[in-house]
């Protein structure tokens, strides 16, 4: 059984930063594990935000959050991060980590087939 858990959400000002983390458990990594990262805000569909390939460290961005996001991979710890600077009112939302074996950066929540419980990310203007 795969357990995807994510850690590291809460309240920030506009222009604040936070750190999320996703640790992924089980039998979860193979040659093509990649670990996105996707949010919901209420009464939205849950959109893509980015995504990191765990051997080869390839990545992806939603375009809204392109030069203010970095995603990264802590191999020691099988963590995989999600830094957000510059942060604005309209990234608000309930942010989640999932988990896939694709031979491609997917950004469609239908290609993953773990996810976690989601975190909690409010930014007050």
């Amino acid at each position: 059984q795969v357990q995807v858990v994510e850690t590291g959400g809460g309240l920030v000002q506009a222009g604040g930063s936070l750190r999320l983390s996703c640790a992924a458990s089980g039998r979860t990594f193979s040659s093509n594990t990649i670990m996105g990262w996707f949010r919901q805000a209420p009464g939205k569909e849950r959109d893509f935000v980015a995504v990191i390939h765990w051997n080869v460290g390839s990545t992806s961005y939603a375009d809204s959050v392109k030069g203010r996001f970095t995603i990264s991979r802590d191999s020691a710890k099988d963590t995989v991060s999600l830094q957000m600077n510059s942060l604005k009112p309209e990234d608000t939302a309930v942010y989640y980590c999932a988990v896939a074996n694709r031979p491609y950066l997917a950004t469609s929540s239908s290609r993953y087939d773990y996810w976690g419980q989601g975190t909690q990310v409010t930014v007050s203007s």
